[in-house]
């Protein structure tokens, strides 16, 4: 599984031109998109299903071309450790984790 791969799997909801939408877990997907003939087989697309809790058509379908998206929310990948999530920060500011390890805590001293 690629990172992009793991990223889709996080997408917990979606912003389009109407407003948000939350999206069953797991269920979006990025792929080519063909709505109607005039549409190429080039054109990347998007499908999830609406988390919607007040439609009484469950689970509700939305697809459509990917650069209709405006934004997406993705839930953060499991921290894997103390001084993971410095790290993955730094990275992304494009400098390098010094991250010192955290103290060590002991009852020392108390009763």
């Amino acid at each position: 599984m690629s990172d992009n791969d793991g990223a889709v799997d996080r997408v917990i909801s979606v912003l389009l031109a109407d407003g948000w939408h939350r999206t069953i877990p797991g269920s979006f997907s990025v792929g080519p998109f063909a709505f109607s003939a005039s549409v190429g087989p080039d054109v990347p697309g998007f499908c999830f299903e609406e988390a919607d809790a007040g439609s009484p058509y469950l689970p509700t379908v939305l697809t459509g071309p990917l650069d209709s998206i405006i934004a997406v929310r993705q839930t953060a990948p499991a921290v894997r450790g103390i001084g993971y999530q410095e790290r993955a920060l730094a990275s992304r500011a494009g400098r390098p984790a010094h991250v010192a390890p955290l103290p060590r805590l002991t009852n020392r001293g108390r009763t």
